[in-house]
């Protein structure tokens, strides 16, 4: 299905609609510890994330987020749990965006007043259901957090929102299991037309988070279905926009960048390849270019040159030496140990404008 979801502004950055999907992360530093917060906030921006939520744990942490906005470029989303105070303060300190879910923090006054707060300033409210913490009486219907749970839950804390005339939202309804995930969000594509935030929560370490992830937001990315995604891994934060960014790249959602494809290798290997490829990943990670442009790098005399003048740029190494193709042209040849610097040298001409 192709849906069209209305969009809201995320601190400038438009999530839903026509505008292009974006990429999130969430710091893994302690939000009161400010320098430590800012700095993976700026090495995430490097990284190319779009939007940054940041847990607020208890009231030294939300007094923070005033102090860390100030130093960081990309919108900042409080994380924010059962205590409406910590959502107050943080719309104080000028947040973009909150994770909160209104049926979580109590009686009603209280919902009303982060509501009020939140239309004031013009701040967007993501609605966050996880498989782990589903309402109890929700779970008893349904037998265990099954899809049809995850969406009921997810529309619940809507019609809570709605009942406050708030519609500024985008909802989330993640699971561990791929399938389960998958058929939550196809629920909510069916039933509402507020942006959907996609993600595999606890996804797990770098190997197989990114097998869970892909299949699971690239399968409804696929579909039309998502308008934001997370993709969340144990360790670096930079790994989860490495990742989503290439999620994004493979199904051709992002239209700028290096999209870096190389061959798995075989015994006529004449080069170092996995050497090689590392090298170029190190070298070409900061380069902006104006349009995609796709490098191949192939180790093989075999095929090599054939798929090598399919990309944009490839390199088809072998016996010592490495080939150049250029929009499928054979440019030039040169020394094994010079590949990388010849890649990175033609790959900035790409970003000269022609005159």
């Amino acid at each position: 299905m192709e849906r069209n979801s209305r969009q809201i502004n995320l601190g400038g950055v438009k999530v839903g609609g026509v505008a292009p999907v974006t990429v999130q992360s969430m710091t893994k530093t302690d939000t009161r510890d400010v320098t430590a917060t800012v700095l993976q906030i700026r090495g995430l921006e490097k990284a190319g994330c779009d939007i940054v939520r940041i847990a607020v744990p208890d009231m030294e942490a939300a007094k923070a987020l005033g102090h860390i906005k100030k130093q960081v470029r990309i919108p900042i989303v409080s994380d924010i749990h059962f205590d409406y105070k910590l959502a107050l303060e943080a719309v104080k300190q000028g947040v973009d965006g909150m994770r909160i879910n209104p049926g979580n923090i109590g009686a009603r006054y209280r919902i009303k007043a982060v509501v009020e707060a939140v239309k004031e300033r013009g701040i967007p409210i993501r609605i966050g259901v996880n498989s782990g913490s589903l309402e109890k009486d929700i779970l008893k219907k349904h037998g265990s957090p099954t899809a049809e749970a995850l969406a009921e839950s997810a529309m619940r804390h809507v019609s809570i929102l709605e009942d406050f005339d708030f519609r500024e939202i985008k909802i989330s309804v993640k699971s561990t299991d791929v399938k389960k995930m998958i058929a939550a969000y196809r629920l909510l594509a069916e039933r509402t037309d507020y942006p959907l935030h996609l993600g595999v929560t606890e996804a797990g370490t770098y190997e197989l988070g990114t097998i869970k992830s892909s299949i699971g937001i690239g399968t409804l990315l696929a579909d039309g279905i998502g308008d934001t995604i997370r993709v969340s891994l144990t360790g670096d934060p930079r790994d989860e926009i490495a990742v989503g960014l290439n999620i994004l790249k493979s199904l051709g959602l992002r239209k700028n960048g290096i999209e870096l494809i190389s061959c798995p290798g075989c015994g006529r290997l004449e080069i170092d390849l996995m050497k090689l490829v590392k090298d170029v990943e190190g070298r070409i990670a900061g380069l902006e270019l104006p349009r995609p442009i796709k490098v191949a790098i192939l180790g093989c005399v075999v095929n090599g040159p054939g798929e090598a003048s399919e990309a944009d740029i490839g390199i088809a190494g072998g016996r010592g030496k490495g080939m150049l193709y250029k929009d499928g042209k054979l440019v030039r040849s040169f020394k094994e140990g010079d590949i990388v610097n010849e890649l990175v040298k033609e790959l900035e001409t790409f970003s000269v404008p022609v005159e």
